[in-house]
């Protein structure tokens, strides 16, 4: 039953989670834009630079790893793994309302991780209709 849930609605979560609880106004906020800027980490480069890590990258980076778990679970062309892609549609439209009517979620961080919300989609589709064409053919 877990590996129809969709993993991208776990940044998903901690988004909404931080918004809710830790950015004061919770989503009428305006300040979510600051958290997800907000500088956490400050590593020195070989090259004297110094890289900044925010809030929004982590975030941005786990969600790149969790999409990426996603389109390897795609591959499958089991019955459970269309209820996995009905599940990520309704992550994305989630993720696009939020996204267009609460301030606290119209930050980029967000707008990322709706991409990958619906790159997920789209690419759920097209594997499992590939894979099932390819099934098909080698049937007959």
């Amino acid at each position: 039953m877990f590996a129809a849930l969709p993993l991208l609605a776990l940044p998903v979560l901690f988004y909404n989670f931080v918004v809710a609880f830790m950015v004061p106004g919770g989503f009428g906020s305006v300040e979510a834009n600051d958290w997800m800027t907000r500088q956490l980490v400050s590593v020195p480069m070989t090259s004297g630079g110094h890289w900044s890590v925010t809030l929004g990258d982590l975030m941005t980076f786990a969600s790149l790893v969790i999409l990426f778990i996603e389109l390897l679970k795609s591959t499958t062309s089991q019955r459970i793994a269309i209820i996995n892609h009905s599940l990520s549609m309704i992550l994305f439209i989630i993720c696009l309302i939020e996204f267009l009517l609460s301030r606290a979620c119209s930050t980029s961080a967000f707008f990322l991780l709706t991409m990958m919300v619906l790159l997920d989609v789209l690419a759920g589709f097209i594997v499992t209709i590939v894979a099932s064409r390819r099934s098909l053919d080698l049937v007959n």
